[in-house]
């Protein structure tokens, strides 16, 4: 069996976040969704938990951060080219995120970021395949 992550996040308003996330083309798992709580799938082998802030204060004694104002985590993810990590970020542009940095193009990679309205940073990148086989 590999390995799978899930990767928790805690949210303000939890259709807010399904709403989002949904106009990017995620889907969410019914088995693992109610008012606490939905499994947004992104992978075979990734996953976001968006919980509530109250039911996310649960599995842990450490406050919170205001991820409007503190950086948690980059949550990066890849994407199979350029034109792809564009379409993404657009989507989520349009659909009420903010793109704190702007794109960066390395050569070999190129990336993109976005804020989702609960402020978390997510990375799309893409990475020259050519280059990774180099190295």
């Amino acid at each position: 069996m590999s390995t799978k992550i899930f990767v928790n996040l805690p949210v303000q308003d939890l259709d807010r976040s399904v709403k989002f996330f949904s106009s990017l083309g995620y889907t969410f798992n019914a088995q693992f969704t109610d008012e606490n709580a939905t499994a947004m799938v992104i992978s075979e082998d990734i996953y976001a938990m968006l919980l509530v802030k109250p039911f996310f204060q649960t599995f842990t004694r450490k406050k919170i951060c205001d991820s409007t104002k503190s950086s948690e985590v980059i949550i990066a993810l890849t994407a199979d080219s350029r034109a792809l990590v564009d379409e993404m970020v657009d989507k989520a542009i349009a659909a009420g995120a903010t793109s704190p940095e702007g794109p960066k193009d390395y050569g070999f990679m190129y990336q993109r970021d976005f804020q989702d309205p609960d402020g978390h940073l997510w990375e799309i990148f893409f990475m020259d395949p050519e280059y990774v086989q180099k190295t």
